[in-house]
């Protein structure tokens, strides 16, 4: 579990680093969401929802590295199944998008869904 956890952190971290690089202009906003937006302030929008779904993300999963109770292992479970299928969609969108997409994030997104997949399969120490 511990590993995954390492990897679901380290995934989220770097997911949240490229949006803050394309919200501050490092990274050029045609080289995300498929190259689909015309404006920066079209891509502006998608690179906080994105940001906040990221540390979402994050939190729950140093949620889930803590000991809990018995009680909520189903919610926590369904919900790494969510995220599992939340970034499998993501990953096949990633292979259709910019070059960047594929090369880049595609990689990062395996990162999530391999470390969702762990914590949704493995089992929990319970109190």
């Amino acid at each position: 579990m511990k590993t995954a956890v390492f990897m679901g952190i380290i995934f989220y971290s770097l997911t949240i680093l490229i949006h803050l690089l394309i919200i501050i202009g490092i990274i050029p906003f045609t080289w995300v969401n498929g190259g689909r937006s015309e404006s920066f302030a079209t891509q502006l929008p998608i690179s906080i929802i994105n940001t906040v779904i990221s540390i979402i993300g994050g939190v729950f999963t140093l949620f889930v590295s803590r000991n809990i109770l018995n009680k909520y292992q189903r919610g926590i479970t369904s919900i790494c199944w969510f995220f599992v299928v939340l970034w499998s969609v993501g990953f096949i969108q990633q292979l259709l998008g910019t070059p960047f997409e594929k090369m880049v994030c595609s990689l990062i997104l395996i990162l999530g869904i391999i470390s969702n997949l762990r914590m949704a399969i493995e089992k929990r120490v319970t109190i």
